[in-house]
């Protein structure tokens, strides 16, 4: 065989390598709300990291992210993600869940693979996977640590969510869990997981009770409110507050022993690293990845807090 036959064959090869390379890669789509508060925030944070990490392990792995301020830009995001991109999987955490349905089935009807993250569709069929913390779990938590601080005749103040499925799950389990204690609670107000309205919810129950034991928070965005208005009026040592998601100050707060956030109940952000790393799985493992995860809500203590503890993330 000549040189030039060889050369000729090598550049084939070379040329149908290259085809193969160009077909197997994959692109990923990933469609979530921008950092509009400190939870977000880290969610933003979390899937960055992603991408680095899971973009360098794979090259043949396209990882496209991209923020809404809103449901229609959101729905917007994802003609552009189909049309201009061709992807072929989107991770969507969902700004609300019913504007939201029908842009992401017109996104499975081209057949990518749909995992939705944290607020499910109001029709789950459309997902192949499905990510999210544990909301009936954070209540428990929450209550069962309750419930070993404080007891009959002990009084306590709830500051909610906003009016979702999620915040009711994390509710009624928290009300289902303290049933029978003798814990009473004053009352319960929604505090929209702002910090500035957990600061003003706060205030109106520090004026209307003079005896609180302990606050359940739910929110660590409402935390920091929470713990802005008690130390304005000066009644630190008199209750604890119970928070959670994992904001790195308030697990700072545990790691040091701040009295007053003793404990915080993990609603992971990096709930969207594990999203990604399943819908990447799907497309690079002979294991099947479809199905629901749900991820736990342990109770960070000053014992294991260091682990949950993330410094260079905004939230």
């Amino acid at each position: 065989m000549s040189l030039k036959s060889i050369a000729l064959g090598l550049l084939a090869t070379s040329a149908l390598a290259g085809a193969a390379f160009a077909q197997d890669q994959i692109k990923i789509g990933v469609s979530i709300p921008a950092a509009t508060h400190g939870f977000m925030g880290g969610l933003n944070w979390h899937a960055a990291e992603a991408e680095k990490r899971l973009e360098a392990a794979n090259p043949n792995i396209d990882i496209i992210i991209v923020t809404a301020d809103g449901p229609a830009d959101q729905a917007s995001d994802l003609e552009d993600l189909v049309s201009v991109h061709q992807i072929d999987a989107l991770v969507v955490l969902p700004f609300e869940s019913e504007p939201l349905t029908e842009p992401v089935r017109a996104v499975a009807d081209t057949g990518a693979f749909i995992t939705v993250v944290d607020r499910g569709l109001t029709d789950p069929s459309i997902q192949d996977v499905y990510v999210s913390g544990n909301n009936t779990e954070m209540g428990e938590v929450s209550a069962e640590y309750m419930m070993t601080r404080l007891g009959d005749g002990d009084n306590i103040v709830i500051l909610r969510g906003i009016p979702t499925v999620l915040d009711t799950e994390r509710f009624d389990a928290f009300m289902g869990k303290i049933e029978g204690s003798g814990i009473n609670v004053l009352d319960n107000k929604f505090a929209n997981w702002n910090r500035d309205d957990g600061f003003e919810v706060m205030q109106d129950f520090l004026s209307r009770f003079p005896d609180i034991d302990g606050v359940w928070a739910q929110d660590d965005d409402i935390t920091l409110g929470v713990v802005e208005a008690i130390k304005q009026a000066g009644r630190e040592r008199e209750m604890f507050v119970v928070g959670g998601a994992g904001m790195k100050e308030i697990v700072k707060g545990v790691m040091d022993g701040d009295p007053l956030v003793p404990v915080d109940v993990l609603y992971p952000p990096a709930q969207i690293a594990t999203a990604m790393d399943v819908t990447v799985n799907h497309f690079i493992s002979n294991g099947p990845v479809t199905g629901s995860y749900i991820l736990g809500s342990p109770l960070i203590t000053q014992e294991n807090a260091e682990q949950f503890y993330f410094p260079d993330s905004p939230f």
